[in-house]
């Protein structure tokens, strides 16, 4: 089947493109190399692929063109490998955009202070591509968005390149699926859905991804794949939601949640176990049942239970901080102000050195407004980095756990459980635990007066 081109254009053909692929003799161009982009560029060079990776940071350039990573889990081994097979470069040079035959955005997605979609990189990255895009190029989308981005934003701005969608370049939507620090699952072995801007762009991104993954599960529209990722992560909120005030209802009933949910997690059929914490982190689930609740608002629709689990979760940083002033003052007979608290644990996940949307941050934030002195202790951020939205914590450096920093301490409040932290220290010397993870119960360590929260 042939696509139907301008007059100044050669013709596509679309089994010459799906040839390409399907003999892994296409180069895939990707754009934004962090915890989704750099991941997504190892499983198409390990599968034989050619991989030319673009980053405006060119710290990151360097540091890959060099053969290292700064992402934990991808080796700094893996990376010299594929820089030595010839099969990887990065760059900043997005001129080199029409050496690829597929172009994929692996880019952010925030929200903006008001908490809407900020799609300022989407379109950003969209125009830096307008320029270089060529006749034949597949581009997808791989960012978490809302429904019509595809369509409505990326559509508009590539054609402003006088190529026009489905026939003279070919536009897809296929939502990434990471999960930093996930052992059982890498990006090759997750099925990828896809959807396009037409059927022949649908058929040459399945193409393309079933190369890449176990199996490429096709739906009707970039709307739909775009709806897909949403719901994925909407119901990891609402169920955390559920759990986080299940949480608060059994607290004052003597009930432990943690117990209950163990319990209950027993059932071969109808239950799928959710665990509370102190708020929510990483890149998808705080952000993105707002990208849902604002474009509902075009519809007139109120999406009023996806909202609710959404402040639920927002509001547990302030509860944490409650429980601990609380815990000071009925276990200590402390006051808050003048405390000397030690949270551990900046990163949004265990094990993993991420720390997007952690609520850590905020946690350790209001604990100062309220007057306590804070310090932090992470095995793998020994230093705060610049954020967005928590500048004043820029620049803190973890403190080391030892006996001695410990007997000055008034209160620990584990924030992120990494396995690499000492808890039965933590045990012997702190007079007051703040657990938020269930971190002690489950390593069946006892000593010290420890408070959940």
């Amino acid at each position: 089947m042939d696509a139907v081109v301008g007059p100044s254009v050669k013709r596509v053909s679309i089994e010459t493109l799906v040839a390409r692929f399907r003999a892994h003799e296409a180069k895939i161009g990707i754009i934004g190399l962090g915890y989704v982009g750099l991941p997504l560029m190892r499983a198409v060079t390990e599968k034989g692929f050619g991989a030319l990776g673009f980053d405006i940071d060119s710290a990151k350039i360097k540091i890959l063109n060099a053969g290292g990573s700064y992402i934990r889990h991808i080796p700094a081994e893996t990376i010299a490998a594929l820089r030595d097979s010839g099969k990887f470069e990065a760059t900043d040079d997005f001129s080199r955009l029409n050496e690829a035959d597929a172009i994929l955005l692996c880019i952010p997605t925030p929200l903006t202070r008001q908490r809407e979609p900020d799609l300022t990189y989407v379109a950003r990255t969209a125009q830096s591509i307008v320029p270089h895009l060529r006749t034949g190029q597949l581009v997808v989308l791989e960012s978490t968005t809302y429904p019509g981005t595809t369509r409505e934003v990326m559509r508009p701005i590539l054609e402003q390149s006088g190529l026009r969608s489905e026939q003279d370049f070919f536009l897809a939507y296929s939502p990434e699926r990471e999960d930093p620090g996930n052992s059982q699952f890498a990006t090759s072995t997750i099925p990828k859905v896809v959807g396009a801007d037409g059927p022949l762009a649908l058929r040459l991104a399945c193409a393309f991804y079933e190369e890449i993954v176990t199996r490429a599960v096709p739906v009707s529209s970039a709307d739909v794949a775009e709806a897909v990722k949403l719901t994925e992560n909407i119901f990891r909120s609402v169920n955390i939601a559920l759990v986080n005030e299940l949480k608060v209802v059994y607290e004052v009933m003597g009930i432990d949640v943690w117990e209950v949910i163990e319990a209950a997690k027993t059932k071969p059929f109808g239950y799928m176990p959710f665990y509370p914490g102190p708020g929510l982190g990483g890149h998808c689930i705080p952000i993105d049942p707002f990208y849902l609740t604002w474009k509902a608002r075009e519809f007139g629709v109120s999406p009023r239970f996806v909202e609710l689990a959404g402040e639920v979760n927002t509001a547990m940083p302030v509860r944490v901080v409650d429980r601990t002033m609380a815990a000071l003052s009925d276990h200590l007979g402390k006051a808050l102000k003048g405390a000397r608290t030690l949270v551990i644990g900046v990163a949004y996940k265990k094990n993993l050195d991420d720390m997007r949307e952690s609520p850590a941050l905020k946690i350790m934030e209001l604990l100062e407004k309220r007057g306590a002195v804070i310090s932090f202790h992470d095995p793998f951020f020994p230093e705060i980095p610049p954020t967005r939205d928590h500048p004043g914590l820029t620049g803190r450096k973890s403190v080391p756990l030892a006996a001695t920093l410990l007997s000055t301490i008034d209160a620990v409040v584990i924030c992120t459980d990494h396995d690499a932290v000492d808890y039965q220290l933590l045990a012997d010397h702190c007079p007051l635990i703040i657990d938020t993870r269930n971190a002690f119960a489950s390593r069946e360590i006892v000593g010290g007066c420890v408070v959940k929260a």
